[in-house]
């Protein structure tokens, strides 16, 4: 299968849901990966059993705050900068980019820098979804050594680290991100096909691009894209308030839906680190991370990230289940509601809707 200009819209649909408020707006993605397509033709999408072992895979991403990267936007220099050194630190160059985070633009800005480097596109990721820090991700789950970062930035800096581990890798990453102006292009888990395997989403690609067709042409985009998910609806009301700040790399706030129709009287509050963390009514949660939580607009069922957020909107909140490798101990661990500093126990969303059922 090859990436067309065609199938652009569909996908930046997908991966604005699946990221759940972040991973940047998908329009400048969207922008680029058209335009790169046009320029340097269709992009391959691979899957693991088509490259051999040793291929090399630069899974790329935007590190930084949402609010920040649409406005300062990754050309073609920044992956050609990394390749570049990728192939420096190996001695051989990559043959394959993937995208970090499937969610948000960085799930579809990889065609583009793919297109750029005359490369395939992985049809996996490394989250199922989007996070907000550099080791939330399931090659560091996996347990697969975070001990190369390659920075590149818009001002042509780059930056190579050796981390000792995941955590390291985030508080390094961020500051350099941060002296980047909060933006900045990432490849971090260079890593080969072989150990790529039970160590990344697989499939994700083809799944944002189902997603982002559910809607199309349906009587009920709403209910359509809930189907197409398996999601739990947990209120449709209107937005009335936003509190948003950027800080450390990273946007942070709250967000209030009041319920309309048939959910007038509940009160609906979204927790937010770039990406919808945790919902909660009356201080019970509805869902949590690493769970997927997404505000769209109820007419549309289009996604709307967290800096597009704003008062009087008429939105629905969805939350479905992760991918089951967040669910294990490792994962929890890493991106469940305690490490982001919530004392929460985690609950599936789908117990929690269960239970809101029989209560």
């Amino acid at each position: 299968m090859r990436i067309e200009e065609s199938d652009i819209p569909a996908l930046a649909r997908g991966c604005a849901v699946l990221g759940t408020g972040g991973g940047g707006d998908v329009r400048t993605g969207a922008l680029a990966a058209a335009r790169a397509v046009r320029e340097h033709g269709p992009v391959p999408l691979v899957g693991l059993p088509d490259l051999d072992d040793d291929t090399l895979i630069v899974p790329l991403s935007g590190i930084g705050a949402p609010t920040v990267s649409h406005e300062m936007i990754h050309g073609e220099d920044e992956p050609r900068r990394i390749a570049a050194e990728v192939e420096r630190l190996f001695g051989r160059p990559p043959g394959a980019v993937m995208s970090s985070e499937i969610g948000g633009s960085n799930g579809v800005a990889p065609v583009a820098w793919a297109a750029a480097l005359g490369l395939p596109l992985l049809d996996a990721d490394g989250m199922g979804r989007a996070f907000p820090e550099v080791q939330m991700v399931s090659m560091y789950v996996a347990g697969l050594p975070a001990d190369l970062v390659v920075m590149s930035d818009v001002a042509g800096n780059v930056v190579t680290i050796r981390p000792v581990d995941g955590l390291w890798s985030e508080r390094l990453a961020r500051a350099v991100c941060v002296a980047s102006g909060s933006s900045a292009l990432m490849a971090d888990y260079v890593l080969t096909a072989a150990s790529a395997r039970g160590a990344v989403v697989e499939g994700t690609v083809g799944r944002a691009l189902a997603i982002g067709r559910a809607t199309a042409g349906a009587s009920d985009p709403l209910e359509a894209l809930r189907q197409e998910l398996g999601a739990v609806r947990l209120v449709t009301g209107k937005l009335t308030d936003v509190e948003r700040r950027t800080t450390g790399g990273f946007v942070r706030g709250t967000a209030t839906i009041e319920g309309t129709g048939a959910d007038r009287g509940r009160t609906l509050t979204l927790e937010l680190q770039n990406e919808n963390l945790v919902a909660t009514e009356d201080g019970a949660p509805l869902a949590m991370v690493p769970d997927l939580i997404t505000v769209v607009d109820t007419e549309t069922a289009a996604a709307i990230q967290t800096e597009g957020l704003r008062y009087g909107q008429r939105v629905t909140v969805l939350a479905w289940p992760c991918d089951p490798l967040w669910r294990t101990g490792k994962g929890l661990e890493t991106a469940g509601p305690r490490a982001f500093g919530y004392d929460l126990e985690y609950t599936p969303v789908e117990e929690l809707a269960e239970a809101r059922r029989h209560g």
